[in-house]
């Protein structure tokens, strides 16, 4: 008999090896490792990070909160650091959707479970079936726009099982027990859009959540705990079907397994905003500095989008961080009136902020019922003195297509882990992700990502 698409995950995640993968794909996972940890210690500063903090204290163990002194239970430090590497929005995507936020913490979870070392490229092949799982996921549930158009927000509804995939190869599971993994993970599968509508604080939760429930559902599965064989059947339960219906994608799961990994079409962010933001960013930091305007310059910023798009970052409620996160509006104020929309664009002092948000008087939304909810927006912009400029990215910084130099993911992670990390501990940090491969125990990492 053909194995089932849930024995092949398995034995994907059982069988693979360091050596199994391409050269290109090892360099792009060790950028998105330290891309992730540096989002990460910046985001320990973030209120989610403190309200779970104080909510977990009394969870004592062994296993570090990235960029403080804590160290709780492995289970309650992958909840706590999957929040803070989604907190700031600045965190990759393109995977299950941020696989970064949910793969790194409970892969760094599951080996301070291990009594016996983690080689660094044990970590780092984890975290590529981590990403190759959480995205199968995805596209078996319908692609992004249909999974996410249905109210599901797919870190946490997708994340489980990647965190699971790498949570299970880096504890060293048998295939079966893998299977039981990514079974019991289905149980923790969870996580609505609503959050859209006030700017929620469960957005960061949700790669938090998924983190824990990976690792949790692989450490059950090591102790002999079984999840469900008919996860992907068609029938009542199975997650294709309740999840998807007749979107689903069954072959998605298994289609070029082994042969294209998935972390490939991962996206690193240059800007702290959703990804959907991007191409309206770029396109108008690029007429900007085609024509040399500035602020003074710029009369409206007019955009073009689909409904899909609009439906996801057209709001203009802004007062609080996420919520100003998801809005386009205020990202294209804050190029206007900062010249940037990094992260000081949204943490910054409270003047910037509130020219920001006084500019996005000037920014204009136009909703396309006819474009395809994945196209690009077209950014036009109009001159005080009646000028027209118009364009449209198709692909943003940091995309696969047109992705960030190993420079400028360097010079993010200084950036972000400097808000909490002195320059000499953030440079060893570096050096280490930079030399993981050969480090016979990747648990070395937990100590350098302590202040």
């Amino acid at each position: 008999m053909t194995p089932s698409p849930l024995t092949r995950l398995a034995r994907l995640v059982t069988d693979t090896g360091y050596d199994d993968l391409p050269e290109a794909t090892k360099r792009k996972t060790t950028l998105h490792l330290l891309d992730t940890l540096g989002a990460g210690l910046a985001g320990a500063r973030s209120e989610e990070t403190r309200t779970a903090l104080s909510a977990l204290g009394d969870e004592q163990g062994g296993a570090a909160v990235w960029g403080t002194r804590e160290r709780l239970t492995p289970r309650a430090a992958a909840l706590v650091n999957g929040i803070s590497s989604h907190a700031y929005e600045v965190d990759d995507t393109g995977g299950c959707d941020h696989s970064g936020a949910v793969v790194v913490p409970a892969a760094l979870a599951a080996a301070a479970v291990c009594d016996t070392p983690v080689s660094g490229t044990r970590l780092l092949t984890a975290m590529v079936l981590g990403y190759d799982v959480g995205r199968r996921m995805l596209e078996a549930f319908g692609g992004y726009e249909a999974h996410n158009g249905a109210g599901w927000h797919s870190t946490g509804t997708c994340g489980p099982f990647g965190a699971a995939a790498a949570a299970a190869h880096v504890l060293g599971l048998t295939a079966r027990q893998t299977e039981a993994a990514l079974g019991l993970a289905s149980s923790g599968s969870a996580g609505l859009w609503a959050f859209v509508h006030d700017g929620a604080m469960t957005k960061r939760l949700h790669a938090g959540r998924a983190a824990e429930t990976g690792l949790l559902a692989a450490r059950l599965a090591a102790a002999g705990m079984t999840g469900p064989t008919a996860l992907f059947d068609d029938v009542w339960g199975g997650a294709l079907a309740t999840y998807a219906g007749k979107m689903a994608e069954r072959d998605a799961l298994t289609d070029e397994l082994g042969r294209t990994w998935k972390i490939m079409r991962s996206s690193l962010k240059p800007y702290a905003s959703c990804r959907g933001i991007h191409s309206s960013v770029d396109a108008l930091l690029t007429i900007m500095a085609d024509q040399h305007l500035d602020a003074g310059d710029i009369a409206t910023v007019r955009v073009n989008m689909s409904a899909f798009l609009h439906g996801m970052c057209g709001g203009r409620e802004t007062t609080t961080l996420a919520a100003a996160q998801l809005s386009l509006p205020y990202a294209l104020a804050a190029v206007i009136t900062q010249g940037h929309a990094g992260l000081d664009a949204y943490i910054g002092d409270s003047k910037s902020i509130c020219a920001t948000r006084s500019a996005m008087e000037r920014i204009e939304l136009a909703v396309d019922d006819s474009a395809p909810a994945d196209e690009e927006p077209v950014v036009t912009v109009t001159s005080t003195d009646g000028r027209r400029w118009s364009t449209r990215i198709t692909e943003p910084s940091g995309a696969p297509g047109n992705p960030l130099t190993e420079a400028a993911v360097r010079n993010k992670f200084h950036r972000l882990a400097g808000h909490v990390l002195a320059s000499d501990r953030a440079r060893a940090l570096e050096d280490a992700v930079f030399k993981l491969a050969d480090a016979a125990d990747a648990r070395s990492l937990g100590a350098l990502l302590c202040p």
